[in-house]
């Protein structure tokens, strides 16, 4: 049976309580956390900073923790996250004028390394990095504000992107993030991804374990497709 992942985009979560309502995400059986960093910058909003990572760490959020970074540039960010407890550090790769160094740093400063791919950047940033990373994101929204609808287009890049991990025989996990809901989880699992990151598609819900328990039996249904 397929592992999947699932992880909580805290960017929608309760701000006034975060540590706490974090930590209720993850007792509904959350498996890892997504922390959207932008910088008004890269994408047209502003968030959060490695203080607010530091305090979750600090309030015993002990899962792992991918941070996103929509930054540019980047590389200065890397250390500063990475001290502040990050898990995996997640670039995109128009935001770094050399793609080598920020893998090297990310790795440098005990971090796992993902790369993100917005709807419109081409793959070809794989065929020579692809051995170095630990999680590839696709967008399947414009990057910068939470609640947008799922691009469809995501579905042939997610099938395209799962044969270039296969035949890498590495051990990559593939993260979407934007638009998804109970209703799609499935057909986005059934085309190759293995984490799914839901904002406002989680955290909108009074209690996250009946979210969990619909997501999990829409990845069930998904596994139980692909091997009829």
């Amino acid at each position: 049976m397929k592992k999947f992942f699932l992880a909580p985009s805290i960017l929608s979560a309760d701000f006034a309580r975060l540590g706490e309502d974090t930590q209720n995400a993850i007792d509904a059986g959350s498996d890892l956390i997504h922390f959207d960093v932008m910088d008004n910058h890269y994408v047209p909003n502003l968030t959060m900073g490695p203080m607010i990572l530091q305090a979750l760490r600090n309030y015993n959020i002990t899962i792992p923790i991918d941070v996103h970074l929509m930054v540019q540039p980047v590389d200065n960010l890397i250390l500063p996250f990475a001290k502040a407890g990050a898990t995996f550090i997640t670039f995109h790769p128009e935001s770094t004028k050399d793609i080598n160094r920020t893998i090297n740093l990310i790795k440098d400063h005990g971090c796992k390394v993902g790369m993100a791919f917005n709807p419109s950047t081409p793959l070809c940033f794989l065929d020579y990095t692809i051995e170095n990373l630990d999680l590839i994101l696709l967008m399947s929204v414009s990057p910068g504000f939470g609640d947008q609808i799922f691009l469809s287009s995501t579905i042939n890049k997610l099938h395209e992107v799962r044969k270039r991990i296969d035949a890498s025989a590495f051990d990559i996990l593939l993260e979407v993030d934007g638009g998804i809901k109970i209703d799609n989880i499935s057909s986005i699992a059934h085309a190759g991804a293995n984490v799914f990151v839901i904002g406002s598609g989680f955290f909108k819900y009074p209690n996250y374990k009946i979210i969990v328990n619909k997501i999990r039996q829409e990845l069930q249904c998904s596994c139980y497709r692909d091997v009829h």
